[in-house]
């Protein structure tokens, strides 16, 4: 095949060819078509088609390099043919898709492919900090574990009464027609929640949310509308039901695909699902799959950072 793909089918088939993965990955590096060495900048080094790596013209340490090197991929002894599918089957799958799926399919152990997609979600993590406007849609959510799921002694632990004790709080806002942005948040007072509003949606945007009384002043800003739940979800163009969509597919992936999650990581996992939320409209699989694998570029995560042994590449605030 010597198309690039448009289906998972012919992604299997294209990327079994690791001639075929190195010049993907390496015309979306070099979109110029213009190969530079990333430890002294000389352009146009030598291609090794061979050992499948560039050696650049001037002698230096680390003259030779790969492909993979600047991106999530770097030191993995996985080949290409191996991380690019499951790039694309994270990337387009609705729900998301289990580590245990990905060894079974790549061949690959359980602890290696729950590494894999953590780098993955990196790559996803969108780094667009541009503001909100319009109509925006402003909610919060809980996550945690299920009393009923737990050993009585892990219950007894966890749940301490009713309510979002011990669950984690998040947050999302949703630009109708646009796109969501999402964080993990420490509380719901009203300092954090206008905090955020603030620093990402434009003043004098409508704004959207529910009755809690920690959203009260953003009418100073914003033209504040709020939808009373314990009345009815929508009245006229007033609702959150947009918001409370994204978090019906999050906790679908969470709770039917994952099943546990630790808060430690779970920012990871809302990055994912907000990627394939913000690219579902107008883009085929090929499109989605291709603009995760950009996004991988210039992006590096350790398993010392990924399970707390060194400091992790926290997310930007929304």
């Amino acid at each position: 095949m010597s198309t690039e793909p448009t289906t998972l089918q012919e992604a299997i088939l294209y990327f079994s060819s690791p001639e075929n993965c190195v010049k993907y990955l390496a015309d979306r590096r070099w979109p110029d078509g213009v190969v530079v060495c990333p430890t002294c900048g000389r352009k146009n080094p030598h291609y090794n088609a061979e050992r499948k790596v560039w050696v650049c013209s001037i002698k230096h340490e680390k003259r030779q390099f790969s492909v993979k090197l600047g991106t999530i991929f770097e030191d993995s002894p996985l080949p290409l043919e191996k991380w690019l599918p499951a790039v694309w089957l994270l990337s387009n799958c609705k729900n998301g898709i289990s580590s245990y799926e990905v060894a079974k399919d790549l061949g690959v152990t359980q602890k290696t492919a729950w590494f894999m997609l953590s780098r993955i979600r990196l790559g996803l993590q969108s780094k667009d900090g541009g503001m909100l406007g319009g109509d925006v849609e402003i909610d919060e959510t809980f996550i945690g574990g299920k009393a009923r799921n737990m050993h009585s002694a892990k219950r007894k632990e966890k749940i301490k009464g009713r309510g979002p004790n011990g669950k984690a709080v998040v947050m999302g806002m949703l630009q109708r027609g646009g796109k969501v942005k999402t964080a993990v948040i420490a509380n719901r007072d009203k300092e954090t929640l206008h905090g955020h509003v603030h620093a990402n949606v434009a003043d004098g945007s409508n704004v959207f949310t529910d009755e809690l009384v920690a959203y009260w002043g953003l009418d100073e800003k914003f033209v504040h509308q709020v939808i009373n739940h314990a009345e009815k979800y929508v009245d006229g163009q007033v609702h959150t039901n947009g918001m409370e969509n994204f978090w019906s597919l999050l906790k679908r992936g969470l709770n039917g695909t994952y099943v546990s999650v630790e808060p430690f990581h779970l920012f990871r996992y809302i990055d994912e699902q907000a990627f394939r939320y913000n690219n579902r409209k107008d883009m085929r699989d090929a499109d989605r799959f291709d603009l995760a694998v950009r996004q991988c570029i210039g992006k590096r995560l350790t398993w010392a950072e990924l399970t707390g042994k060194e400091t992790p590449t926290q997310p930007e605030a929304f």
